[in-house]
């Protein structure tokens, strides 16, 4: 140190000036590149978040290419990945069931084929139901769109459209040679709509066979699975594969529920308004829902021409205006609310998993976006309770497992973590600061946060929710602290000053 009194060279040459022989260079042995006290230079924690940015980067790449490629190959596959998914759909629902019979000691491909019997039977049932209705009233709608088509005639006669019979006439030749003209791309599509409606058919067969063999052998591949992959991968995949069977089912409750609502309350508004038809319309209705978007508008279309041909046009409005606020309150409200009960994923996630979803795979992307953000939501969920079970953050016992499996696995888990931890804070990086001195620290000063403190209040207002015995610690550290830097602060003034 320089002798009292005595400024140094460092402190009368700037660093940037010129090292000739004004400066004396013994004056600066004592003078290091590394900052004082137990402060950190700033290139080393630069240095720490360009690494650790680095690194993520580099993880979310790779995720990205994976997620990539997956997504390619699920397009190329399409065909063969979409009929096990909607049996797995299917399953969901006839899975109770076939699991009740199989209880009561019917044989399993018996279960199977009773099960798809009996709800093919009941679907069955309900078109009977309704085709008497659907014959006697199709007859009166047939008189009135009939009379409905020769309002039309008179309503353009008259102001403001004013047409004659000659000019009707006419338009209904141009519009019958515009057909002629177009009849290669009509035969076109429709032999193109045959093929699809094949494709469809052979589609849905097959969707058939696997809900049968989904039925009948589903019991056993989680215990084929077990021993496929042992035990500890096993019992994740149980847990992990009934969380999202279980999530699923959730899906297709929820969504039956919503097509039930859609459908009693657009039946019962059709039939307050005399439409003919109002129990088919509501019971199309209700089977409409269960496809997105195209099943509401089809069904809604529907409701109006039929309102329009045999009421007019004031009571089509009326049906318009009635199909409108319900599919709107039914998609904005209702269906994201109850699927983000049924599958605890928030509203915006549903809306936006069937934008993107629809926008990739259309219509039955649309469909089954809501079930696949649901089975990541239920692999993030696992993954997170399993951090916890490492960390220390829960116990096995604290967590809710769908299965026995699960809560083994979580057992050991957490027993893993246990010898882990013990591991790490033997490591310098991960030893926990020492947050106040050892004459206050069993005040709760040391003390690791836990889910009492609320993170989100303001620093200041901390101190408000302790004890007083903590806030007296907290005190002492702080005077302690002030007194440090005004010591410090007096130092930066009075450098030769002695302690």
């Amino acid at each position: 140190m320089p002798p009292s009194g005595h400024k140094s060279d460092l402190d009368q040459a700037g660093l940037g000036d010129r090292f000739d022989g004004s400066v004396d260079a013994t004056s600066l042995d004592d003078v290091s590149p590394h900052p004082p006290g137990d402060q950190v230079d700033r290139s080393v924690v630069v240095g720490e978040v360009i690494k650790s940015t680095s690194l993520w980067a580099l993880r979310l790449f790779v995720i990205c290419v994976f997620l990539y490629a997956l997504f390619r190959m699920a397009g190329n596959f399409w065909r063969g990945i979409l009929p096990i998914l909607l049996a797995l759909i299917i399953c969901t629902v006839l899975a109770p069931v076939a699991g009740w019979l199989r209880r009561h000691h019917v044989p399993s491909s018996l279960a199977a084929v009773l099960t798809i019997l009996v709800s093919f039977s009941g679907l069955g049932a309900l078109f009977l139901f309704i085709a008497p209705n659907f014959v006697r009233q199709s007859q009166t709608l047939y008189l009135q769109t009939a009379n409905g088509i020769q309002a039309l005639r008179l309503w353009v006669q008259q102001p403001p459209l004013n047409l004659n019979e000659d000019e009707i006439g006419t338009y209904i030749d141009e519009i019958a040679l515009w057909a002629q003209k177009q009849a290669g791309s009509i035969a076109g599509s429709v032999f193109n709509g045959i093929g699809q409606a094949t494709s469809m058919i052979v589609t849905l067969m097959v969707v058939l066979v696997l809900t049968f063999f989904f039925l009948k052998d589903g019991h056993h591949f989680l215990p084929w699975l077990r021993e496929a992959t042992g035990r500890r991968t096993g019992w994740h995949l149980t847990e992990l594969l009934t969380r999202g069977w279980n999530t699923l089912g959730g899906f297709v409750r929820a969504q039956a529920l919503v097509s039930l609502v859609d459908a009693v309350f657009i039946g019962i508004g059709l039939a307050i308004i005399g439409v003919p038809l109002a129990l088919t319309l509501a019971i199309i209705t209700f089977i409409a829902g269960f496809i997105p978007f195209v099943g509401a508008i089809v069904a809604g279309a529907l409701s109006v021409t039929i309102a329009l041909v045999s009421l007019g046009v004031t009571k089509a409005l009326l049906v318009l205006l009635l199909v409108l606020v319900v599919q709107q309150l039914e998609g904005n409200v209702l269906s994201p609310w109850l699927q983000s009960k049924a599958m605890n994923l928030h509203p915006v996630v549903v809306l936006t998993s069937v934008t993107v979803g629809s926008a990739l795979f259309n219509l039955v992307g649309a469909f089954l976006a809501v079930p696949a953000a649901a089975m990541f939501a239920v692999a993030y969920r696992y993954f997170q309770d399993m951090m916890k079970l490492k960390s220390g953050e829960k116990t096995a016992e604290e967590l809710h497992f769908a299965t026995v499996a699960g809560f083994l696995i979580g057992r050991y888990t957490q027993e893993q973590g246990e010898h882990k931890r013990a591991e790490w804070l033997t490591m310098p990086d991960h030893k926990a600061p020492n947050a106040a001195p050892a004459d206050v620290a069993h005040e709760g000063v040391g003390d690791r946060l836990d889910d009492a403190v609320n993170m989100d209040a303001r620093p200041n207002n901390i101190g408000d929710e302790e004890a007083p015995a903590s806030r007296g610690a907290r005190a002492h550290v702080v005077r302690g602290s002030v007194q440090r830097a005004m010591s410090r602060f007096e130092h930066l003034l009075h450098p030769d000053k002695k302690d």
